[in-house]
């Protein structure tokens, strides 16, 4: 069934014209077409200089896979392929030339955002997008104009932290990005269904991301906040070397093995020009519910002692406590899911100190953030 639902959609696009050339759409530019329980996902491989003329050819062939029979979803995104430039023509190939630009670099998007701030972390697992939500929730409960992108196109985990499983809608051209809890936000996962997997190379990856920074109306805001996939990357390096990013914020847990692979992810920004702006040592020790007892079980005070030894600044740490976990499961941030609570009052001390790093003097006045 799925095999059939493939070819079903391959057929149909067939008879999509391109509205640059005027000709059939050159199945050529076709990249990784998935078709699974109705849901389905491609990519089309344009002339990374010529995306924004691509966007009309974009939304046909979504309407044209939306339109097959058996299609529940089709969610089609731009990328920039090797060859990508002969497939768009319908030319033969000329010789290939050095290109001008490296793979991921080009005019640098989002100019008009206030501030962009990166969360990273060098690992999975250790808390890190639950932290991003958090702090761009308290940024827009002080009152700044906050959005917060989803970076990891493998493992978007914002719809679920944020209790939307609402589809962009789109106008003259633009991507909306979905608004809760005062946030403007955007993640691939808002355009897939919940398990199906994004099987998708680096060049897909890169022009999914780059859609999702170019393509999205975002507006004026004050502060993008980021939460970046796990590691080292393909969207690590888009993001430096393709938005003015103001820093990075990184987050460990205080284990060794962790605190090694942030190192890594500190290096590689350094080496981008990107400041760090600071480390949190999430995990820090576990409370108990019943007791109040508490336990290093991960270990304590490693990230902070690893940004004394880098001469990062360590803006604080977040404790293991099931609340926070289960507003996250439930699509509330703690930190408005429990305002009262000394987790929220964390997350809110370190959004205020990562907001007045990040936007100095040109942000807006920082007396809008309440500080326990």
């Amino acid at each position: 069934m799925t095999n059939d639902l493939a070819q079903a959609v391959r057929s149909a696009l067939a008879a999509v014209n391109d509205p640059v050339s005027g000709r059939p759409l050159d199945l050529g530019m076709i990249q990784g077409l998935l078709a699974r329980d109705g849901m389905v996902h491609l990519a089309l491989a344009v002339p990374r200089e010529r995306a924004r003329d691509y966007e009309p050819l974009r939304l046909a062939v979504e309407k044209a896979a939306q339109a097959v029979p058996g299609v529940l979803s089709a969610t089609v995104v731009l990328t920039a392929h090797r060859g990508a430039a002969e497939a768009a023509s319908g030319q033969p190939a000329a010789p290939r030339q050095a290109p001008r630009t490296p793979p991921g670099q080009g005019p640098m998007l989002l100019p008009s955002i206030g501030a962009i701030i990166a969360v990273a972390s060098g690992k999975g697992g250790v808390g890190k997008s639950t932290t991003a939500v958090n702090l761009a929730a308290a940024m827009a409960a002080s009152g700044l104009r906050t959005g917060l992108l989803d970076a990891d196109v493998h493992g978007p985990s914002l719809p679920r932290m944020l209790g939307s499983d609402e589809k962009p809608a789109s106008a003259g051209g633009r991507i909306l990005p979905i608004e809760r809890w005062g946030l403007k936000a955007m993640s691939i996962g808002f355009m897939i269904d919940q398990e199906t997997p994004v099987v998708w190379r680096g060049p897909m990856v890169m022009g999914a991301l780059e859609q999702m920074l170019s393509q999205v109306e975002w507006g004026t805001l004050d502060v993008l906040v980021v939460d970046m996939p796990p590691g080292t990357g393909d969207a690590q390096l888009t993001m430096s070397q393709r938005v003015p990013l103001r820093g990075a914020v990184i987050v460990s847990t205080p284990q060794d093995i962790a605190l090694i692979d942030a190192r890594r992810g500190i290096r590689m920004f350094e080496k981008v020009n990107v400041p760090i702006l600071g480390l949190i040592e999430n995990m820090s020790y576990f409370c108990c519910p019943n007791c109040n007892h508490r336990s290093d079980i991960f270990g304590h005070g490693g990230a902070k002692a690893e940004a004394e030894r880098l001469g990062a600044e360590f803006l604080g740490e977040l404790p293991l406590k099931l609340a926070i976990r289960e507003t996250a499961d439930a699509g509330t941030p703690i930190v408005l899911a429990q305002p009262e609570s000394e987790e929220a009052a964390a997350y809110r001390r370190i959004a205020t100190r990562v907001a007045a790093k990040a936007m100095g003097s040109t942000g807006p006045a920082m007396p809008r953030f309440v500080v326990e």
